[in-house]
C-alpha cells in the first residue's frame, strides 16, 4: 500500500475509497472557543486533509460546512475531494426517525450528501429533545431498538443518494453479524470506527472486519484526554511510552506520529482530533516514513488490551457492546 500525502485514500466495499487520515472534530469546548473548528478545519484543507469525522452532537457540524464552502470558494479543492462522515445518534435509532436526523446534518453542513453516515453505538435511548435523556432520578433512559430495521432506514438514505456510504461505530462481532445477516441486506457496512492504538490493537476484530471487507477506522488513535467523568486513568497515557518515544527518535518523528503510522500500515484509518495548528500540521506528516516489520511487532507488543473509553455509564444497556470479547 502505497499511501502519499496527496494519495492515501483506501477503498471500501461500496466501490467507494476513504482517505486514511482524518480530522477529528469532537469537542466539549464552550461557546468562548467560537469559530475554533471552523479555522481547524480551514487548516487542516490547507494542510492536505480531504476527510473530516464529525456528529450532530458535536455542536459543530455548521462550522465544518463553512470550512468546507469556504475552501471551495477559494478553489482549493472540489466538493467530490472532501469525505464527511457523520453519525446517527442513539435517540434517532427508530426507523422513522433516520432520516429527519441525517438531513439536520446535512442542513448543518450545507451539502447534498455526506460520504459516510455511521450508526454511532448500538444503544438506543428514549427518542425525544434530549441528547442524554434521564429520568427524574438522573438514570439513563434506554430504548430498544431492531438495528435490522434502524439499517433498513440508513439504506434507504442511501438510495435517495442523502448519503454515499453507510457504517457503523462500536459495534462488536455479534452486532455485526446481526446486520451482515439481516435477510434482504442491500447494503453492508463499509466500516466500523472503534477505539484502536497501541495500547489497545484490536487485533480479533480487526481480523473478523478484515475477512467481511469492513474497514476499521481508529478512534482515540493517540490515547484520549484525562478527564475522569468518562476516561479510563487506569491505562498510563500513551504518549509518554517509551519505545515510541525511543521509534520517534529514530526517525525524528513525536510519538504520536509513531502510533498513526502503525495503524496506518495495518490499514487501519486514523481520525486525530486536535484543534491546535501545530499539531494539525504534525499528525498528517506521516507518509515519509515506514515501520519495519520488526517495530510494528514491537508496538504490537504494547497491546494491554484496555480500553481508555469505555463507556461505562451505559454498562447496563442491554446493547452495550464491551461486554464481549470483541
Amino acid at each position: 500500500m502505497n499511501l502519499t500525502a496527496s494519495d492515501h485514500r483506501i477503498p471500501l466495499n461500496d466501490g467507494s475509497s476513504i482517505p486514511i487520515i482524518g480530522l477529528g472534530t469532537f469537542s466539549k469546548r464552550k461557546t468562548s472557543f467560537k469559530d475554533l473548528c471552523l479555522e481547524s478545519v480551514k487548516t487542516a484543507i490547507d494542510v492536505g486533509y480531504r476527510h473530516f469525522d464529525g456528529a450532530y452532537i458535536y455542536n459543530n457540524e455548521h462550522e465544518v460546512g463553512k470550512a468546507i464552502q469556504q475552501k471551495i470558494a477559494e478553489g482549493k479543492m472540489k466538493r467530490e475531494d472532501i469525505f464527511y462522515c457523520g453519525k446517527l445518534w442513539s435517540t434517532f435509532l427508530k426507523p422513522e426517525l433516520v432520516q429527519p436526523a441525517l438531513e439536520k446534518t446535512l442542513n448543518c453542513l450545507q451539502l447534498d450528501y455526506i460520504d459516510l453516515y455511521i450508526i454511532e453505538m448500538p444503544m438506543a435511548f428514549k427518542a425525544g429533545d434530549k441528547i442524554y435523556p434521564k429520568d427524574e432520578n438522573g438514570e439513563w433512559l434506554f430504548d430498544e431498538v431492531n438495528l435490522c430495521s434502524t439499517w433498513e432506514a440508513l439504506e434507504a438514505c442511501k438510495d435517495k443518494g442523502l448519503v454515499k456510504s453507510l457504517g457503523v461505530s462500536n459495534f462488536n462481532r455479534r452486532q455485526l453479524e446481526l446486520i451482515l445477516n439481516k435477510p434482504g441486506l442491500k447494503y453492508k457496512p463499509v466500516s466500523n470506527q472503534v477505539e484502536c492504538h497501541p495500547y489497545f490493537i484490536q487485533t480479533k476484530l480487526l481480523k473478523f472486519c478484515q475477512n467481511h471487507d469492513i474497514v476499521i477506522v481508529a478512534y482515540s488513535p493517540l490515547g484520549t484526554n484525562r478527564d475522569p467523568s468518562w476516561v479510563n486513568l487506569h491505562c498510563p497515557p500513551l504518549l509518554q511510552d517509551p519505545l515510541l518515544i525511543s521509534l520517534g527518535q529514530k526517525y525524528s518523528k513525536t510519538p504520536a506520529q509513531i502510533s498513526l503510522r502503525f495503524n496506518i500500515q495495518r490499514g487501519i484509518v486514523v481520525i486525530p482530533n486536535s484543534f491546535n495548528a501545530d499539531r494539525i500540521k504534525e499528525n498528517f506528516q506521516i507518509f515519509d516514513f515506514s515501520l519495519t516489520d520488526e517495530e510494528m511487532k514491537s508496538i504490537e507488543g504494547l497491546n494491554k488490551n484496555i480500553r481508555f473509553v469505555n463507556l461505562l455509564m451505559w454498562s447496563q444497556h442491554p446493547e452495550y457492546p464491551f461486554h464481549d470479547e470483541y
